[in-house]
Formats: C-alpha cells, sequence, structure tokens
C-alpha cells in the first residue's frame, strides 16, 4: 500500500497541533476536524478497495464474520478454517482500529467542551496511534489476498 496522502497531512496537523494553546485550538479546529476527516475517508476507501480486491472465499469469511459481529449467522459455504483465521485477525486489527478512533473522537469532544489543551494533545496522540493501526491492518489485508491470489 502506497501512503495516502490525506493520512501524511492529517498526520502532520495533528503533530503540530501537540504544540498549540488555547487560542490556536479555537481557532484550528475546523482545520483539524477536516484533515481528520479526510484522513478517515482514504483509510475507509484504500480498506474497501483492498477487501474489494480479494479472492471470493476471503470476502465471504470477512462478510460472515461482520454477520456473526451483529448477531447475525449467514449460512453459507464452508469456509477454510485458515482462511477464515486470517480474516478474522485482520477484521480484529481493523476493528481495534477503529476503536481507537471513536476514543479519539470522544476525548476530542470532551476537550473541546472543557478547552483542554492537554485533553486535545492526548486525542491528537491517539488519532494518530488509531490511523497507523488501520493503515497496518490494511497493508495485513492487501499482503493476505495478494498470497491467497497466488497460491
Amino acid at each position: 500500500m502506497k501512503k495516502i496522502p490525506e493520512v501524511e497531512e492529517a498526520k502532520e496537523i495533528m503533530t503540530a497541533a501537540q504544540e498549540w494553546g488555547v487560542f490556536r485550538w479555537l481557532t484550528e479546529k475546523r482545520k483539524v476536524r477536516l484533515a481528520a476527516d479526510n484522513c478517515n475517508d482514504a483509510l475507509a476507501r484504500a480498506e474497501k478497495r483492498v477487501i474489494e480486491s480479494w479472492p471470493d472465499e476471503m470476502r465471504a469469511a470477512y462478510d460472515e464474520l461482520g454477520a456473526v459481529a451483529n448477531g447475525k449467522r449467514r449460512r453459507g459455504k464452508k469456509i477454510d478454517a485458515d482462511i477464515l483465521e486470517t480474516v478474522r485477525k485482520i477484521k480484529d486489527a481493523l476493528d481495534d482500529a477503529e476503536r481507537v478512533r471513536l476514543d479519539a473522537e470522544d476525548i476530542f469532544d470532551r476537550a473541546d467542551r472543557a478547552l483542554s489543551t492537554s485533553m486535545a494533545k492526548e486525542g491528537t496522540a491517539r488519532a494518530i496511534e488509531a490511523w497507523e493501526m488501520r493503515e497496518k491492518a490494511i497493508r495485513k489485508a492487501e499482503s493476505a489476498g495478494k498470497a491467497r491470489v497466488t497460491a
């Protein structure tokens, strides 16, 4: 996976924002929000593109795991246990990254209400962590798909 410009831009802004004071946060928070939203959208597109490139059996495993997570059970054809385990690890990594992203969002919301730069700085660190986790999971998904295609 190539570096995603929106992710790099958001990381750059968030890294710089760790040095901002209250006034700068108040004047720049829209810019930070826009960069974060663009980054999240770009990562979602990259994730979708990689998963759509997977062989049918891997996509079926991913759909099955999603259905199970939503309390439903799909009754498709039997999926190879190795494929299911590989896809489960990738899905778990993507889900973990999403949990960290949501945590960062919560921290930013609380920081905004409290006008707390220390909380906002914590939120920037969590956001960067979430994006890096998601990038890593997408790279794993890409590698797994390529390995399966060549197998």
